[in-house]
């Protein structure tokens, strides 16, 4: 879209001789990656319904974006500003689940993490650079600009993560709210739905799913161990085991769709059911028997889910006390020179206890984030809330990709 662009919808002097309901609030979801995309769109159904608000989305223009995010963000049906135009405008409230272009954009900000907790499990960021200082997401450089506190509401998950801002950013304090994990409470209230969920992956009763979970970056599963799926394949052949891999996003928008479906096109092909990275990770993850993941969220998930999950790679950056050092401290590793059936059976002893207490590490309001969120976004709207929110959405059931067809 060209930068002179801009979309004749609800904002803007003029608004009034387009719109058809006047007065609406306006909320503005930035989504600067897919991983933050994911998370907003968990929030979003808790107001998008009220015809009081009307919802807008942008993708921020920038000289190193990220491949295929516009095309995510459109095809979720929303109305999509460009960013010059989103940039000039102010909102009633803006909600992100990223620290990037905070400073940009005006209304009040509530601003949710994009993982599993809002601090991070690596003791370094990934981002280009030579970063020397470890970086926890709860820094002062990443809440403020200038000196100005960036968000007007910032969403912690945990007790421990409130009590850390005391040191990391206590001006932030006055605007933290702890409100436990989103996610987390829908994949707790979806569990019912797991033989569902099972008959979408084409998994049979008996059969035994097991999952491969990789974030991104060389010390991931997958970066350390691209040959697992396939090593998983050979070792557990149907019909009495499935595979399936769940990709962090980034995996797919670095490398490319067609890129990530050749690499694991042969495995694909055999059986393997490769999870597309917008919908049905969690769905999967529930699905599952086994879980053989690394330091990322998505296997923190399934450790607070009670699956029980082996660790595949040890990353030596990852945080002492954060969530994958909790799970790093009860789940074996995995050794694919033992039988793997041993090795399912010595992760499931220690499930209940690596459960309990990746829950708690993940979130101190289980059940509850839905209705904290929800009020504190009415808060800063200045509207009445709903007397009561709608339990949460059940986790979309998965739809496995297929191989690219040359």
């Amino acid at each position: 879209m060209s930068a002179s662009t801009w979309i004749r919808g609800p904002i803007g002097i003029d608004a009034h001789a387009r719109v058809t309901r006047p007065g609406c609030r306006t909320v503005l979801v930035v989504i600067p990656t897919l991983t933050a995309g994911t998370r907003l769109f968990e929030l979003v159904p808790l107001l998008e319904s009220d015809r009081r608000v009307q919802v807008l989305f942008t993708v921020p223009e920038t000289t190193d974006t990220w491949h295929g995010l516009d095309t995510y963000v459109r095809a979720q049906g929303g109305l999509v500003l460009p960013w010059h135009q989103a940039a000039r405008h102010e909102y009633d409230l803006v909600l992100a689940a990223s620290h990037r272009h905070l400073e940009q954009l005006r209304g009040p900000i509530l601003l949710v993490p994009h993982g599993a907790g809002a601090m991070k499990s690596l003791r370094f960021s990934r981002k280009a650079g030579a970063p020397t200082l470890p970086a926890t997401g709860l820094d002062r450089e990443l809440l403020t600009y200038r000196g100005r506190l960036l968000p007007a509401a910032l969403a912690v998950s945990t007790d421990s993560e409130y009590d850390a801002l005391r040191t990391l950013c206590p001006e932030a304090l006055p605007v933290a709210l702890v409100s436990g994990d989103m996610c987390l409470d829908r994949m707790m209230a979806s569990r019912d739905r797991r033989s569902e969920y099972r008959r979408a992956l084409g998994v049979e009763g008996g059969q035994r799913l097991v999952t491969v979970s990789s974030t991104w970056s060389v010390d991931s599963a997958f970066g350390r161990l691209p040959g697992l799926c396939r090593a998983l394949l050979d070792a557990l052949p149907a019909p009495d085991s499935a595979v399936a891999a769940v990709l962090h996003p980034n995996i797919w928008t670095v490398h490319g769709h067609r890129q990530v479906l050749t690499w694991l096109g042969d495995c694909v092909a055999e059986g393997l059911r490769l999870i597309p990275p917008d919908r049905g990770w969690q769905a999967t993850v529930l699905a599952s028997d086994w879980v053989v993941g690394d330091h990322g969220s998505t296997t923190a998930y399934a450790a607070a889910t009670g699956v029980p999950v082996t660790l595949a790679t040890r990353s030596p950056d990852v945080r002492q006390g954060s969530i994958a050092d909790v799970v790093a401290g009860l789940a074996p590793c995995l050794d694919l020179s033992r039988p793997l059936a041993v090795q399912a059976e010595e992760a499931e002893a220690v499930s209940g206890e690596l459960a309990a207490a990746t829950s708690a590490a993940i979130t101190s309001r289980p059940g509850q984030a839905a209705d904290i969120l929800g009020r504190a976004m009415y808060r800063l709207l200045r509207l009445s809330p709903p007397e009561a929110w709608s339990a949460p959405h059940p986790v979309p059931a998965p739809v496995p990709v297929t191989p690219v067809v040359s």
